[in-house]
C-alpha cells in the first residue's frame, strides 16, 4: 500500500507530459522522477548546469562531480548537456521551462510562495528559487499540508519572506490537490482515505468546493 508521500509523488508525476522541460526543486520534488511513467519523456533541468538529469544516484553509481542544485548525487540520461550558470539561468529567464516543481514553507491564496528562508534559521541562500518561481511557464508546489508543528502551510497571506508573488498555479499535498484561482484556493481532488472536513480544517484560508463529486488520487 502506498504511503501518503508516495501517493503525493505519484499524483504529481501525472502533471508531467512528453516534451516538457522541467526543473525539480529541493525537497519533495527531487524524489519525483521514479514515479514518472517510462513512456513519458521529459528533460529535467538543474540550475547548476545540467539538462537531461536522471534519478538520484544509488550508492554504487555516485559520481562526486555530478550533483544537482541541492547537492544530491544524480544520474544523467542519454543526450544530457552541461553548461555554465549563465547559460543555465538564461534558459530559466527566457521562459523555456515548461514547469517548475517546488517545495514550500507557505503558499497564499493568491499564489504567493514562501520557500527559501525561515528567519532565524540557517539557509545557504535563495539559490535559483526566486527565478524558477517567477519565470517558469507553470509552477507546481509539492508539500505537506501542515508543517512539522501541525500548522497550516496554505494561508490567506504568507507570513514568511516571499520567494515570488502570485506565481503558483497548483498545489499537491499529502491531503489534496488544490488550484490557485482568481477567487482563491479551489479544491480539485482528495487523497484516498482523507475526508473533506480534514482538508478544510488543515487549510487556513477559504476553500472553494466543486459542484460535482470530488475525485480521489
Amino acid at each position: 500500500m502506498l504511503s501518503a508521500r508516495e501517493r503525493l509523488l505519484r499524483r504529481a508525476a501525472a502533471e508531467l507530459t512528453n516534451g516538457m522541460t522541467v526543473n525539480l526543486g529541493i525537497g519533495l520534488p527531487t524524489a519525483l522522477m521514479p514515479f514518472v511513467a517510462s513512456e513519458v519523456k521529459v528533460c529535467v533541468h538543474s540550475e547548476n548546469g545540467i539538462a537531461g538529469m536522471g534519478a538520484v544516484a544509488s550508492d554504487h553509481s555516485k559520481n562526486r562531480n555530478l550533483i544537482d542544485a541541492g547537492g544530491s548525487y544524480v544520474t544523467t540520461l542519454a543526450g544530457a548537456a552541461f553548461f555554465d550558470s549563465a547559460t543555465s539561468f538564461a534558459l530559466v529567464r527566457s521562459g523555456r521551462l515548461h514547469l517548475s516543481v517546488l517545495g514550500a514553507f507557505e503558499v497564499a491564496q493568491n499564489g504567493d510562495l514562501a520557500n527559501w528562508i525561515i528567519p532565524g534559521k540557517f539557509t545557504p541562500g535563495a539559490g535559483g528559487a526566486m527565478e524558477l518561481a517567477q519565470k517558469a511557464r507553470r509552477v507546481l508546489v509539492l508539500t505537506t499540508h501542515l508543517d512539522k508543528n501541525g500548522n497550516p502551510k496554505l494561508l490567506k497571506r504568507c507570513t514568511l519572506p516571499l520567494t515570488a508573488p502570485a506565481c503558483v498555479q497548483r498545489i499537491i499535498t499529502d491531503l489534496a490537490v488544490i488550484d490557485v484561482t482568481a477567487q482563491g484556493f479551489a479544491l480539485r481532488e482528495l487523497r484516498q482515505g482523507v475526508s473533506l472536513d480534514e482538508v478544510i480544517a488543515a487549510t487556513a484560508a477559504p476553500l472553494l468546493l466543486p459542484d460535482t463529486p470530488i475525485p480521489y488520487y
